[in-house]
Order: C-alpha cells, then structure tokens, then sequence
C-alpha cells in the first residue's frame, strides 16, 4: 500500500510539475547591444520589450548571455530576454534561457524586424525559413529546427541596391516615428494574446495589422 501511494504521488507530482511548465512562456527580443544600435530597426525586437516593460512596470536586470525581465498574466510566467550575445548569435541565449526554464518549445516567441513587411505591420508564424535574417538564422541553427514561434515586424525596404545593412541599421524616420507608440501598443495586445489565447488565435487576429 505504501509502495502504491508513494507512486501515486511521484505521478502527481509529475503532472503537477508538467502543468506547471506548459504556464511558462519565453519572450525573445532581438537586437545589437550599445547605444549606438538603440534606435535602429534592426532593433525592434528590444524596443518592443522596452516598451513592455514601461507599461506593466518592470525592470530589466543583467543575468547570463542577456538582460531579462519577468511578470504573471493570469496564472501564467512570461520571462523577456533581450540577448546580449549580438543578433548574429541570439541562439546562444535562447537555448539557454529556454532550458535553463524548463519551458517548451511551443512557449518561445522571437520577435524580430522584417524588411518584406510595410511598417508596423505584424506577422506572427509558427515555423518557417529564417529569410536571411541572421538572428533566425542562428536560432534556428542552434535549436536545430524551423519550428519555433516568431513575431515579425514590418520595418518596410526603402533602401537602394546593397544597402539593406545600411537601412536596418539605420534610425527610424520621422513619420515612423509619429506611429511608432500606436503599434508598440498593438504588438504588447498580440504578447498578451500569444500567452493568454494561444498562437492559432494570435495569428487570426492580429496578422497583417
């Protein structure tokens, strides 16, 4: 009898602990550290989660290969990272972060600008090619798979031939600006519906706003 209530209760504490991951989520921002990169559009990823953190009143602290920020929605945890390991090697980070939380592949959500997007415009994906941007790229590598959630944000190509490093590097233009706090605001109602709603349902409302 004690044998079976021992097992019964390893089992449960099992589930216990199963449920308890699946309401961890990981939020990954990504961008270049410095000053010099702050208000560029490659760096939209880190201007997001800045943002994020005004609204609910967080603070970012230094830890292992990023900066990173917690906060509870609704019985769930979401940890913000904003690597410090430079775009070229986000991966690094994620991994780390990802399993050093124990939480799911499903939960992860990378949030990235996107040169084939018109400005502001969000599209969220659960899987797909990194589309030449090296942060995806090494993510991908790392995880050693295309199947993990990304956030896209439009920062628009107007640029002239062989000058696409120059433009995401770039700053954001006045008219940019003057609509930037309107879709910071939407992209932190799309965070909220990933981790409450689930992708499928982020994904139908908020792609292509």
């Amino acid at each position: 009898m004690a044998t079976l209530l021992k097992s019964l209760f390893g089992f449960q504490k099992s589930v216990l602990k199963e449920r308890d991951s699946m309401k961890k989520f990981l939020v990954v921002g990504l961008g270049n550290i410095g000053n010099e990169y702050t208000e560029t559009r490659h760096n939209i990823g880190f201007k997001i989660l800045d943002f994020l953190a005004t609204q609910k009143e967080l603070t970012f602290e230094t830890a292992k290969l990023g900066d990173i920020t917690t906060y509870k929605l609704k019985g769930r945890s979401i940890l913000c990272l904003k690597p410090s390991t430079y775009m070229n090697l986000s991966g690094k980070a994620v991994r780390y972060w990802l399993e050093k939380e124990k939480i799911p592949l499903e939960n992860l959500l990378v949030i990235t600008d996107d040169i084939n997007l018109p400005f502001g415009t969000i599209r969220i994906k659960t899987k797909g090619s990194d589309g030449g941007h090296n942060g995806l790229k090494d993510i991908q590598n790392t995880l050693q798979t295309t199947k993990y959630n990304r956030f896209r944000f439009g920062v628009g190509a107007n640029f002239g031939k062989g000058r696409q490093i120059e433009y995401v590097l770039g700053q954001w233009n006045d008219e940019e600006n003057s609509q930037m706090e309107e879709r910071l605001q939407k992209s932190i109602e799309a965070l909220d519906s990933f981790v409450l709603a689930g992708i499928a349902r982020t994904m139908n409302q908020f792609n292509g706003n």
